[in-house]
C-alpha cells in the first residue's frame, strides 16, 4: 500500500525523482497513466493488470462511455523504469494533461501513487471542512 506525500521538482527535461520508499514498492518496472482530477497515476505492474482487467470487463464496444474511459486510461499510459538517479521522464503529453510545470507532489493513495502539480494539489485538497468530509464517509460505514 502506497502512502505519504512528497514534494519534488521536475527538471528542465521533465524528469522527476521518485522517492526511495516508492521506488522500492514499485519494483523494476511500473506504469504511468492519466488519472482523475488532472493528476497522473503510477501503478505497479500487478496493480495495473488488475485495473486494466476491470476496464476490459466494461461493455466498451456497445457503450461510448466505456470506449472513452478505456482510451482515457490506456492510450496515454507508458511503461516506466527509473534511471540510475531514481528519476522517470514524464512524457510531454502527460505533463500537459496534469499541468505539471516545476513543483510536484507525489501522494501515495493506496494502490497507486498520484502525481500532482503542487498548486493543483493544494487547491484540490483543501481540508477546511473536515466535518463535511467525515459525513461523506457515513455511506461507507467508516
Amino acid at each position: 500500500m502506497f502512502m505519504s506525500e512528497y514534494n519534488h521538482s521536475l527538471d528542465a527535461k521533465g524528469r522527476l525523482i521518485i522517492p526511495q520508499k516508492f521506488r522500492e514498492q514499485l519494483g523494476e518496472g511500473f506504469v504511468l497513466s492519466r488519472g482523475m482530477d488532472h493528476c497522473l497515476n503510477l501503478y505497479t505492474r500487478e496493480e495495473w493488470e488488475k485495473f486494466t482487467a476491470k476496464l476490459a470487463s466494461m461493455p466498451e464496444l456497445s457503450n461510448p462511455n466505456g470506449r472513452k474511459v478505456t482510451r482515457f486510461f490506456i492510450a496515454g499510459a507508458e511503461e516506466m523504469e527509473t534511471d540510475k538517479q531514481g528519476r522517470i521522464l514524464i512524457p510531454q503529453v502527460l505533463r500537459e494533461f496534469a499541468h505539471l510545470t516545476k513543483e510536484v507532489v507525489l501522494a501515495g493513495v493506496g494502490s497507486r501513487i498520484e502525481i500532482w502539480d503542487k498548486d493543483s494539489w493544494e487547491a484540490y485538497n483543501d481540508y477546511g471542512d473536515v466535518d463535511s468530509l467525515g459525513r461523506s464517509l457515513e455511506q461507507y460505514q467508516i
